[in-house]
This record gives structure tokens, sequence and C-alpha cells, in this order.
């Protein structure tokens, strides 16, 4: 570690907390060299992963994207973006607690289609046709009758 100021490799620890959402460590750090002081966040360099797309080919995993698609199906819904980035940060848990180095875009699909299931209607539509490349009406209509039935099953 070196100091941002003036480079210096005499840093001193003054704190140290966890951040939860992050899952990472906050280090408040003073140069002895300078006596400035600044803040690092430290987090686990996790296992690289992969996701097998539909096509076959490979990309390194984006938990990004994730967040980018529910914010996507999510636009304007009366759905706070706090609870999106809770469902998202969910799911890559549940991804990475897997410990597996590849996962198909498939399953990733599964877990973010059945979040939106449980969180809006209009979202799990939206990202469901998206995910599911409808091409026709009969599609909506057929994913629609599908929600519906299984929303009154959940809640008999």
């Amino acid at each position: 570690m070196r100091c941002p100021y003036c480079l210096s490799s005499k840093i001193r620890v003054l704190d140290s907390r966890d951040v939860e959402e992050e899952n990472s460590i906050r280090r408040r750090r003073l140069c002895e060299a300078c006596s400035k002081r600044f803040t690092t966040y430290e987090k686990a360099e996790l296992v690289d992963l992969v996701v097998v797309k539909k096509d076959g080919t490979r990309e390194p995993y984006n938990s990004g994207k994730i967040l980018g698609g529910m914010l996507k199906a999510c636009e304007k819904r009366p759905v706070n973006r706090d609870e999106i980035e809770s469902i998202a940060g969910k799911i890559d848990r549940k991804i990475r607690s897997k410990g597996v180095k590849e996962i198909t875009s498939k399953k990733i699909g599964e877990m973010v289609i059945k979040e939106l299931f449980k969180l809006d209607s209009v979202a799990y539509v939206r990202f469901a046709s998206v995910y599911n490349q409808f091409n026709s009406t009969k599609e909506f209509t057929r994913i629609i009758t599908m929600f519906n039935k299984r929303k009154e099953q959940m809640e008999k």
C-alpha cells in the first residue's frame, strides 16, 4: 500500500469497519510521511466465474448485468431501487455460493425471473419477454395467463 498523495509506503491503519452490503472492509489510513488521511476498501478476490450463453459462447461473469436487466425490467414501475439492488445482490451471492467455475445464462435468467415474479408482475413479463425472445402476442398472452394461474395458486 502506498499513499495516494506522496507515494510513501509508511502507512498506518487507524480504523477498520465491515461494510456488510458490499462484503468488504473499510479502512481509514494515515500516511506517516505526509500526515494525510485516506480511506481504502478491501474486498475478497473471488474465483473467476464464466457464463455459458445460449449459443455456447463464454464470457466473464458480470454481476452488473443482473442489476442492469432488473432495472430495465422495473423501469417506470413503483419498485424501490434499493430493493432491486438487494435482490440482485442476493442472486449474486447465490451464484457465487455454488462454488462452480461456470454457470449458464439460463440458470441466471431463471433466478432473476423467480425474484421478479415475487416483486412486480409487469417487470416479470417484461424480463420474461426479452429472456424468452417473444416474437408474437400469443406468447405474451400465454405468459400472462401462466402468471395469473401461479399467483392464484400461491394465494390459496
